[in-house]
């Protein structure tokens, strides 16, 4: 079996390749070696500059990844990728051949990963601190040559480990996932997610919760970020160790749950919130022929707003449902503009007060009617979930237009109070992030 053990130095942002080294290795001995300096094409930062020694005026005359592209697919032909922290130098390497439109496939072995299987009980395996451990000096730390050299006296050790045989085909096996993990993450970890809905924590080697994330079938969606190949997701996943997660039983609840804990965590790769700070109101007027109108408009353009909502897809399905609800005219409710009548494409229960086969009063009774249902039914609102297994069901509990929490409840409990009910309520804040979630499930 052939392998080819491989470190880059990079930009750090755009993770485009400064500096690569790769070594042939049958098992015994080197065979081959490519090293060079790569030329990026964008500027090094100077905390690259400080941790790498490469600066720009080092690679100014540098071959670019294109010039060399074709001498690292020669070395890795028919050889096992090897690296520590795998997927990061894998990824960097793929990206770049991506960007020239050639495709970079191979098999893949991580050292972190064996190392934790192998030789296991040390502190930390970074590549600085295991070579420690095991008196492998580095000559040339943070430089691709210096780092790929001591990952082949690493490597040499993981092969004369005990059972390495069996844990190097386990590793190479199609099904599985040791190549894709999270260098720093024990597969026992990640086997114990379950596939259901709910939240999970990434966390790193100091128990510090690094990013939330919510799903629907939370095995599913954890692995997506092993695979997904951008700079965020890779930085992420090296610094990921631990992984809980809490079961939620359906995605509303498991929406609500992400938010209060992206709130309580406040963690460094969640983005910024993404809160759309324009939100739209309905208000309610009559004209001069004395017919109550419905529209929308952006809030600042919407003195004393009937309904709140945070995207006008939202604002035009509320009142599509109140149309066809309580048969009101889509022109009216300014689903149509610049029309003589109404000519709606799926509401057809308007009486024809649009052409004056109705009088105002009785239409305009139905719109106050429509709007006094919609905000009584919103106002206190119950909100039935399915629970976090068959015996059990979820709600969400919302009173004067206020979101208190959710709760879950075995089936065999009586609750026929909401006294009773809030008994089980796992109370929670509420905030704009939390009305966006609730606008949608309220008003439907």
């Amino acid at each position: 079996m052939m392998y080819t053990i491989i470190d880059v130095e990079t930009t750090g942002e755009g993770n485009k390749i400064t500096e690569i080294s790769i070594f042939k290795y049958d098992g015994t001995q080197i065979i081959d070696e490519f090293t060079s300096l790569v030329n990026p094409e964008i500027s090094i930062p100077v905390y690259i500059t400080t941790l790498t020694g490469i600066d720009n005026a080092m690679v100014a005359n540098a071959p670019t990844f294109s010039e060399i592209a074709e001498d690292i697919l020669a070395i890795t032909e028919d050889t096992i990728f090897v690296a520590h922290s795998v997927n990061f130098d894998y990824n960097i390497i793929r990206n770049e051949f991506k960007n020239i439109d050639l495709d970079f496939r191979r098999k893949k072995l991580c050292t972190v990963r064996l190392s934790r299987k192998l030789i296991p009980g040390h502190k930390s395996y970074s590549l600085g601190k295991i070579c420690k451990a095991l008196n492998i000096d580095i000559n040339g730390r943070h430089r691709a040559r210096g780092d790929a050299k001591a990952t082949v006296i690493l490597f040499k050790k993981l092969l004369d480990a005990e059972n390495a045989e069996n844990v190097f085909n386990d590793f190479l096996k199609k099904s599985s996932k040791e190549a894709t993990l999270p260098p720093h993450l024990p597969s026992s970890v990640f086997n114990d997610i379950p596939s259901k809905a709910g939240i999970y924590y990434f966390k790193n080697k100091k128990g510090k919760v690094i990013y939330v994330g919510k799903a629907k079938d939370l095995k599913k969606r954890v692995l997506g970020h092993f695979y997904n190949k951008t700079e965020k997701e890779l930085n992420l996943c090296r610094e990921t160790a631990d992984i809980d997660f809490e079961l939620s039983g359906s995605e509303l609840i498991a929406l609500l749950m992400e938010d209060a804990a992206i709130k309580q965590y406040f963690p460094e790769y969640n983005q910024a919130s993404k809160r759309n700070t324009k939100a739209y109101g309905i208000t309610m007027f009559e004209d001069r022929n004395g017919i109550i109108h419905l529209a929308y408009n952006t809030l600042k353009a919407t003195p004393n707003p009937l309904f709140i909502f945070y995207n006008i897809t939202d604002c035009r399905q509320f009142l599509e449902r109140l149309c066809t609800q309580f048969e009101l005219c889509p022109k009216y409710c300014h689903l149509q503009e610049g029309v003589s009548h109404c000519s709606h494409y799926k509401i057809k229960t308007c009486h024809g007060i649009c052409i004056e086969n109705e009088p105002s009063y009785k239409y305009n009774e139905r719109v106050l009617n429509g709007i006094k249902h919609t905000l009584e039914k919103s106002k206190n609102l119950v909100i039935k979930e399915k629970g976090r297994h068959s015996e059990e069901e979820a709600f969400v509990l919302i009173e004067n237009n206020v979101y208190l929490g959710y709760g879950f409840i075995n089936k065999s409990e009586q609750v026929t109070t909401r006294e009773t009910l809030k008994s089980y309520l796992i109370p929670q804040k509420d905030n704009i992030d939390v009305q966006k979630i609730l606008k949608r499930i309220s008003f439907n």
